[in-house]
């Protein structure tokens, strides 16, 4: 056995060997460490090599899919031994004869089908990046859904399709460019070198051909060598993966960068589109949006927001369906409620496709036709906007195969095959023949049990049945004597002795179960058979199925933009291809989310206007006052009009956004040894160097991270850039007050400032943006609500006053007075007099009007008015 496992671990050296003796997969050598520490279980041994004791560890079978995970997760791939005989097979060959095993899966992050392993909400992609001859491609595929695209790409291009599409394996040449493996760390994605045979893109076109049963792939596109070269790799990984079962990949689908608007990964990250900066969904924009109720319509959605539209025609067809749906309350009433039971047909049939699926599958491809017809049969009077129209199309045309299902399935089956019982009765005359013997067999055991109980006078006699002993008679060990003894030990022959049982069996309850089991056999046999001829059905109708499961997800995606559109009072956006962008009453989607949930203040909306005759606002005020809020309001509400999504303003004009860029915010990336200066300069060389008159950028604090005028000088730089060179639409905030005075030499340069009051030396912060320029930063008033110790808030002032005093009379003076000031002393200064209004407050907090009697009263009425004189 030891040396069947090491020929198997031989062909898989970089992946942990999970084989498969019974119901358990076992783990040998250092194999074995590693999964026992990875998966915190306990290290055995067993048997040794070369004088060594051999490592051990297992898992059972019937769990195995909880434990794959967790060592996905830590970054292992597991190769799948399973046994591909019955033992007893073996045993024919001779007693010391192995049970022939092989594997027959390699399982690895990009290559998961299984339910348990999957988010539901969330695609997992895998993909291959490829070269040839200067061109470069990225193809990616989810294999538990079937989708197949592929984009041509300029190489600097590819950090931010990954960020866009977040694969969680990249397939490369073996041998990559080094930087490229620094690249993909960024995103916490596996590599997976393969050969360079892999990647020929003459093989990749046949294979290509062969997979789609085609003698050209003009149909599906024209694709250079880059790209086939991508695609071909890629689905030679997934069959190499999968051991030659290939899933159900549908025809390829040529993407254009500049059909959607391209936002790089640092813009993704500040935005927090699809993930919070904290990590995970939660706080994100996707999860305030998400209100979709199919798993379909929750990856398409994500699919969108990953992906804004540039298509005009495109966006104008979702903003009709949104509109249509919320115009129409009855509709989306019964369309939501139709929803909800809609499974994930998607992943049903790539399990189906690849053996790994069950009855349950079946039973969810039944029920999601089944839900597509009573929706169309619901919409059939309706006039549809052309979306809604197209997609209801595809929702019909699978009567035959509905009925089918529906004859053949019960409403509620087992999860596996093996387990039986997921035909329905009067379905198959030959199965409803062996059930009934077999369903009788257990009333003849019963009957049994009370015959022999009767015989035997033992009245706790049972017959119970097990895989070793098969049907068994069982008393408990004070009969022994009893049933050992003439005439019992004539009929009942001695099996087995347990601590408190004694077992038995007989001539007649051998024959009883001979015939049970055979009939209970049969019948797993014919149900079987019955599940491979429902599943070749299914797949059969693979590519309309997958047209109505994308139906069901436009549907799904429609009503949950129209549902969070009134819910939340937003409104339809005005898109065409100009550069103007008019939002009146707009509002941060996440953060007003967030503000209602913990019962807060209402979001203070603000309006912003950028167009040609002003397309940059200097935005100017202090800290904590909602400038980042109120850039990224407006970046976001971009980004959901050109989804098709309604959006929270009042009112919003958004001309098409080319490419969004956001620098608000940064930390250090000590891994490269960047400090958070050399990140915030990356990011904006990146925005300065790409950004289009068609792009939004939006930047937050441009040299803060360094000395005051090399800061200043920075950032004036930087503005003047936008204005003259890229001419892109533009929200630049800073505390550098003396940009403000570029209005007078920029021409499209407009002022804008988050209002504040000063009340009593305190900050209060009206979150009101309006035309115009701050006069200070308020930074001490700030520093003082954040909690700053009084003496710190005090010595501040103090600078602060001797430093704009130096400012107003001259560098040199500054100097001489800031060297003329007192070092920060730690012994408290003497209390200043207290005013009479603070000795009449203080008194008046001391006072409890129910302990005073009516003289103490009247006492303290006199102390009182002699405070006020």
């Amino acid at each position: 056995m030891m040396a069947q496992y090491l020929d198997l671990k031989a062909q898989f050296q970089n992946a942990l060997l999970f084989y498969r003796m019974g119901d358990f997969y076992e783990l040998f050598f250092q194999d074995a460490v590693a999964a026992s520490e990875a998966l915190d279980i306990a290290l055995t041994k067993r048997g040794k090599h070369l004088g060594e004791d051999i490592p051990m560890c297992g898992v059972p079978v019937h769990s195995a899919e909880g434990y794959l995970l967790n060592l996905i997760r830590k970054g292992f791939r597991v190769a799948v031994c399973e046994q591909m005989e019955d033992p007893s097979e073996a045993k024919k060959r001779g007693s010391k004869a192995v049970v022939r095993r092989d594997v027959v899966r390699l399982v690895t992050p990009g290559t998961l089908t299984e339910e348990t392993l999957l988010d539901a909400r969330h695609h997992n992609f895998l993909a291959a990046f490829s070269e040839v001859r200067g061109e470069c491609a990225l193809a990616w595929s989810d294999i538990s859904t079937g989708a197949l695209h592929v984009v041509s790409l300029e190489e600097e291009r590819l950090g931010p399709e990954l960020a866009r599409l977040g694969p969680s394996e990249l397939i490369l040449t073996d041998e990559y460019d080094p930087n490229l493996s620094e690249l993909v760390s960024d995103f916490d994605i596996s590599i997976t070198p393969l050969a360079r045979a892999a990647f020929d893109s003459t093989s990749a076109q046949k294979r290509l051909c062969d997979l789609f049963g085609v003698s050209t792939l003009d149909a599906f596109g024209q694709f250079n060598r880059a790209e086939l070269s991508a695609m071909g790799a890629l689905i030679e990984y997934v069959e190499m993966t999968q051991k030659g079962k290939l899933p159900l990949i549908r025809p390829p689908v040529q993407e254009v960068t500049a059909q959607v608007m391209q936002i790089d990964a640092a813009t993704r990250r500040n935005l927090e589109l699809t993930r919070a900066m904290s990590g995970g969904k939660s706080g994100s924009l996707l999860a305030v949006l998400d209100r979709t109720v199919t798993a379909g319509g929750g990856r398409l959605l994500e699919r969108r927001l990953s992906s804004p539209s540039r298509d005009l025609t495109k966006i104008e067809r979702r903003l009709d369906a949104v509109s249509f749906i919320t115009e129409n309350n009855r509709i989306a009433a019964d369309l939501r409620d139709l929803l909800r039971k809609v499974p994930d047909l998607d992943r049903a049939m790539s399990r189906l496709s690849l053996d790994r699926g069950g009855p349950r599958d079946l039973a969810a491809i039944r029920n999601g036709l089944s839900q597509a017809a009573d929706i169309a049969t619901r919409l059939h009077e309706d006039d549809l906007p052309a979306l809604l129209s197209d997609a209801c199309s595809r929702l019909t045309g699978h009567e035959s195969l509905a009925e089918l299902l529906q004859n053949a399935l019960v409403s509620e089956p087992p999860l596996m095959v093996r387990d039986g019982g997921f035909i329905s009765a009067g379905y198959e005359t030959e199965l409803d023949e062996v059930r009934q013997l077999r369903d009788e067999g257990r009333g003849v055991i019963a009957a049994m049990q009370s015959e022999y109980a009767e015989l035997t006078g033992i009245q706790s006699l049972k017959i119970k049945h097990n895989n070793v002993l098969g049907y068994f008679v069982e008393v408990t060990a004070t009969h022994a004597d009893k049933m050992l003894s003439d005439p019992l030990n004539e009929t009942f022959k001695h099996r087995q002795t347990t601590a408190n049982q004694i077992r038995f069996t007989t001539i007649s309850l051998s024959e009883m179960e001979t015939r049970i089991l055979n009939a209970g056999g049969r019948a797993i046999e014919i149900e079987k058979r019955l599940y491979q001829c429902l599943k070749s059905e299914i797949l059969k109708n693979a590519a309309t199925i997958s047209e109505t499961a994308r139906a069901l997800a436009e549907f799904d995606l429609a009503t949950a933009f129209a549902d969070i559109a009134k819910s939340e009072n937003w409104c339809r956006p005005k898109i065409d291809d100009g550069r103007t962008l008019s939002i009146e009453d707009g509002r941060h989607p996440v953060v007003e989310h967030a503000i209602r949930r913990e019962g807060g203040n209402v979001f203070v909306a603000n309006s912003c206007t950028l167009d040609n005759a002003h397309d940059i606002w200097l935005l100017t005020g202090p800290n904590m006052a909602g400038k980042s809020t109120f850039l990224r309001q407006n970046a976001l509400i971009a980004v959901l009009a050109q989804i098709g999504s309604f959006v929270p303003a009042s009112s919003a004009h958004i001309g098409l956004v080319s490419k969004l860029f956001s620098r608000v915010g940064a930390s250090d990336d000590l891994a490269r040894g960047r400090s958070t200066f050399m990140v915030e300069m990356i990011e904006t060389a990146t925005i300065l160097n790409q950004a289009d008159e068609n792009a939004l950028v939006i930047l937050d604090e441009i040299g803060r991270g360094t000395a005051t005028y090399d800061g200043l000088s920075i950032a004036w730089a930087t503005l003047e850039h936008l204005h003259e060179v890229n001419r892109c639409r533009t929200l630049f905030a800073t505390h550098y007050h003396e940009l403000t005075h570029l209005k007078a030499k920029l021409n499209r340069l407009e002022n804008a400032t988050v209002a504040v009051k000063e009340h009593e030396g305190d900050v209060v912060f009206l979150h009101e943006v309006r035309k115009g320029a701050a006069d200070r930063s308020y930074g001490v008033q700030v520093a003082k609500l954040a909690g700053l110790p009084g003496s710190v808030i005090e010595r501040a002032r103090k600078i602060l006053e001797t430093l704009e005093k130096g400012e107003r009379e001259g560098g040199g003076k500054r100097d001489m007075i800031i060297d003329d000031l007192p070092l920060f002393s730690s012994a408290p200064s003497p209390a200043p007099p207290m005013s009479k209004q603070s000795e009449l407050d203080t008194r008046m907090k001391d006072i409890m009007p129910d302990e005073l009697s009516p003289k103490e009263a009247l006492d303290l009425i006199y102390e009182l008015k002699s405070l006020t004189e």
